[in-house]
């Protein structure tokens, strides 16, 4: 009778734990499908989303993300507009090109990684070349882009410089090892190449780009989305903010267990180094945390009129076609 007893409780238990298992498994929802498309190899711009992806925020918000990297013949851009992904990381540029003079490519920003631009102009501290009028007779080496070298052209001219006088080649794609031999100027990221060239112990000036013309203190990197995922399906466009905005909150709060989870899928990069990159994006991203990710609109029109008046696009653009904060709360 003991034995009886004894077995009735636990028969009871089991069969109950039966019952909740189940009820969770009726109640828990499978998980979308996300994938998120960079616009370089994974660095310290990415490192929100990759703190979300690892403590669980997407998991938490209904989402299975994957974080690639285009292909070499692919951009953000090209493949969320086509529906290829979710959503990326792209630049503010790219997106006015992406609807500038008859293209139509229903992409979006829906957040700005940095608030303020922060890359500029670098050269060997004995160089001399202490301003845009100093680029006369010298060499940049860089990506050659239209919008390289408008700005380029703009901010010499504004220093009454003479641009035909700028000799521009490809970059080598040896960094600050190259400038005083192959070239004398180039164009860097403050919190990646700068740091690296303190790093091997190579003294610079640098001229942010932002201090040589406001409208240049344009947003860069930005994450996009496709305009049609944000009316067909807004919630899942929020869910993801809401947790990549965690995830960049996190980031803020804590550069250095952020670089350590960066670290595991950037294992090109020494980890002290990402820690000095992800101390400065840490204090870059926003000045206000709870803000990241608002975009002013005084800045898309801003340099979409620089990149009119130099000759980048024809007709100015709508910022209303081209950024929305509306999933930033």
């Amino acid at each position: 009778m003991k034995k009886i007893l004894v077995i009735v409780p636990m028969l009871l238990m089991v069969l109950t734990a039966c019952g909740t298992q189940k009820e969770e498994q009726k109640d828990s929802k499978p998980l979308k499908e996300v994938t998120v498309v960079l616009d370089y190899v994974p660095n310290t711009n990415h490192t929100g989303l990759y703190l979300a992806k690892e403590k669980g925020y997407y998991k938490k918000a209904g989402l299975d993300v994957k974080i690639i990297e285009p292909g070499d013949d692919s951009t953000s851009i090209g493949l969320v507009g086509a529906n290829k992904a979710q959503f990326g990381v792209s630049y503010q540029e790219d997106v006015t090109y992406a609807h500038a003079d008859g293209q139509d490519i229903p992409v979006k920003a829906i957040a700005a990684i940095i608030k303020h631009n922060t890359s500029g102009f670098a050269s060997l501290k004995n160089s001399g070349i202490k301003s845009p009028e100093d680029f006369e007779g010298k060499t940049y080496a860089g990506w050659q882009s239209p919008s390289e070298e408008a700005v380029l052209k703009a901010v010499m001219e504004k220093s009454d410089a003479d641009f035909s006088k700028l000799t521009i080649v490809g970059s080598n794609g040896e960094g600050p090892e190259s400038l005083g031999r192959s070239s004398d100027i180039q164009w860097y990221f403050e919190g990646w190449d700068m740091i690296k060239a303190k790093d091997v112990g190579i003294d610079l000036n640098y001229m942010p780009v932002n201090s040589l013309d406001e409208r240049l203190d344009y947003y860069t990197p930005v994450l996009i989305t496709n305009k049609e995922l944000i009316k067909n399906d807004p919630a899942l466009v929020q869910s993801f903010m809401d947790a990549t905005k965690e995830g960049y909150q996190q980031a803020i709060k804590d550069p250095k267990g952020s670089a350590e989870i960066l670290h595991k899928y950037a294992t090109d990069y020494e980890q002290s180094f990402l820690e000095e990159s992800q101390e400065f994006l840490s204090r870059h991203y926003t000045d206000e945390p709870e803000k990241w990710g608002v975009m002013e609109k005084k800045v898309w029109d801003n340099y979409t009129s620089f990149m009119k008046e130099n000759g980048l696009i024809s007709k100015a653009v709508d910022s209303n076609d081209l950024f929305t904060n509306q999933f930033i709360k």
